[in-house]
């Protein structure tokens, strides 16, 4: 589980396109908590931080304390806007999370022990369907990651997130059957030549 990160905001009076225009000018960004049957809360954040937060990666599945002058809320990001043309903040929101709060989130999957696998090793190559997994995790333990080892794999297997060991307390919350995460494929040269001798096979003429 990745630690806590801490994030300072300042407390925002004004509302609408006009007020949202004017912070941006000075640097800031307009955000919003909500949730947890509490009213919601109209916060700026500076440029240069959630700037820095959002292109850090894992953004949207790690939780934040966020400082709001002084008061701190717990909450995770579920959603955040960006200018069409020049990819930088225009707006975030933020869900508060309380103690067992059950979340859905997407974890990256990190794919280890490479040199391990025979199909690889042959010129194989990893066809990754998956970069992250849609689960359901609780709030005070969201995994960094999900591992996936590929000792052993060898051409033609598929990962199904059925035979990978997801950390406690951790479900799947796609909507697919047994998500495939990757498979492992054989190397242009070794289709190409089953292909040709598949060709070759056809076009001889069968025995009298």
């Amino acid at each position: 589980m990745a630690a806590t990160k801490v994030l300072k905001a300042q407390a925002r009076e004004g509302v609408g396109k006009g007020a949202a225009r004017e912070m941006r000018r000075q640097g800031l960004v307009p955000a919003v908590i909500y949730g947890d049957k509490k009213a919601p809360v109209t916060i700026a954040l500076a440029y240069k931080d959630a700037h820095k937060y959002i292109y850090a990666g894992g953004f949207l599945s790690h939780i934040i304390e966020l400082d709001v002058d002084g008061t701190k809320h717990r909450v995770i990001p579920r959603d955040y806007q960006l200018d069409p043309v020049k990819d930088f903040p225009i707006h975030v929101d933020f869900l508060r999370v309380g103690k067992g709060t059950k979340l859905n989130v997407q974890v990256h999957v990190n794919f280890i022990n490479e040199e391990a696998s025979p199909g690889l090793k042959r010129g194989g190559t990893l066809n990754i369907v998956h970069h992250t997994l849609d689960l359901t995790v609780s709030a005070d333990n969201i995994p960094e990651e999900v591992t996936v080892d590929l000792t052993g794999l060898d051409i033609g297997d598929t990962i199904h997130i059925s035979s990978i060991k997801l950390p406690a307390g951790v479900s799947d919350h796609s909507h697919e059957d047994d998500v495939t995460i990757a498979t492992i494929v054989a190397p242009s040269a070794l289709k190409s030549a089953g292909d040709e001798g598949e060709a070759e096979a056809a076009a001889e003429p069968k025995a009298e």
